[in-house]
C-alpha cells in the first residue's frame, strides 16, 4: 500500500495529482495498471489533537485583565 502526500493540480478543464516516480518503482506499478485512491482532506492537526477551547470569557477580556494586573516597571 502506498500513502503519499500530493497536490491536486489543473490539466486543462481537469484536476489531477502527480505521484513521486521513486513511490511508483517502489510499488511495482506502471503504466496502465488500474489502482484505487483513497482521498481525504488536509485536517487542522492541532484542533485535532487537543480539540476546541471554549472560554466562560472573551479573548478581549481576558487580554484587558491581564493589562490591568500587569507589573509597572
Amino acid at each position: 500500500m502506498l500513502e503519499v502526500k500530493a497536490k491536486i493540480r489543473e490539466w486543462g478543464r481537469s484536476l489531477g495529482i502527480v505521484l513521486p516516480k521513486e513511490e511508483i518503482k517502489k510499488e511495482g506499478l506502471k503504466k496502465d495498471d488500474t489502482v484505487t485512491v483513497l482521498i481525504a482532506k488536509k485536517k487542522n492537526v492541532l484542533r485535532d489533537t487537543f480539540g476546541i477551547i471554549k472560554l466562560k470569557r472573551s479573548t478581549d477580556e481576558i487580554l484587558k485583565e491581564s493589562d490591568r494586573e500587569s507589573w509597572d516597571e
